[in-house]
């Protein structure tokens, strides 16, 4: 079957549904069905309660922030516009607040899962991101050029074990040009979008990128910068009374 990598989603079809006879340890997704008892410091047990978890392999994934910054001081940020089936196969279903969207993409920052050959660390977390960079982005930027945006952070603690760690690094976005990501069907279909930062910030907000890891990973990149998204200039561009008082809350400063 010939693949089109530059097609626009028009539907995805269910061609079958394997849930009644899978096992619930096979597959990409691994779910672990438990049932748990807390023990408390003063000794007292609760009750017995299950406990479903969401594993997949390697667990972590690494957001890759990418960026430009221009001769106006214009901050620009890449942007992954792909095909998520899951949120897709949204339309199927009931909710108590109705969602009358129907996802054919969603944009998204470059991101990917930390394979053991990363290696540990923050290199690790760089390699990681660099790889993805280039593989959804066909952007190279080595390792050396990303830097860590603070801590990691849960995706979805209720549910998954997965955390999620952030990168950034400052590239020429015209470079950019859509991969085919890891080379399977869930990647086809990718385009790229680039938006001025306080632009994309705003599109989250207003649930038109509604997609946690890229809002977060923008504010991140915000703060890294000392960029202020709502005023759309810099820190050393306040008064200097007002630029004093600005703090980096747990993220290193860009260099």
């Amino acid at each position: 079957m010939s693949r089109i990598a530059e097609g626009r989603l028009r539907s995805i079809e269910v061609v079958e549904d394997l849930t009644a006879e899978s096992r619930c340890d096979e597959g990409f997704l691994r779910l672990r069905r438990l049932r748990l008892r807390n023990h408390y410091q003063d000794g007292a047990r609760s009750a017995v309660y299950p406990c479903d978890v969401l594993s997949r392999p390697g667990s972590d994934a690494v957001v890759a922030v990418l960026y430009e910054i221009d001769g106006a001081r214009r901050v620009r940020v890449l942007l992954r516009d792909a095909p998520r089936a899951p949120v897709y196969l949204r339309h199927a279903k009931r909710f108590v607040h109705p969602d009358p969207r129907v996802y054919l993409s969603l944009m998204e920052l470059v991101a990917g899962l930390v394979e053991e050959s990363d290696g540990s660390g923050e290199i690790g977390l760089c390699r990681r991101a660099a790889i993805e960079a280039r593989e959804e982005a066909g952007v190279s930027v080595p390792a050396e050029g990303f830097r860590v945006l603070g801590g990691e952070s849960f995706a979805s603690p209720g549910t998954s074990d997965e955390k999620l760690r952030f990168c950034c690094a400052q590239t020429d976005l015209a470079e950019a040009s859509a991969g085919d990501g890891d080379g399977s069907v869930m990647e086809e279909a990718a385009q790229l979008v680039t938006l001025e930062l306080a632009e994309a910030i705003e599109a989250c907000r207003s649930g038109a990128i509604p997609d946690l890891k890229t809002e977060l990973g923008l504010l991140r990149l915000a703060d890294h910068l000392g960029y202020l998204p709502q005023l759309r200039c810099f820190v050393d561009e306040l008064p200097p009374a007002l630029a004093a008082r600005h703090s980096r809350l747990g993220i290193a400063p860009h260099r």
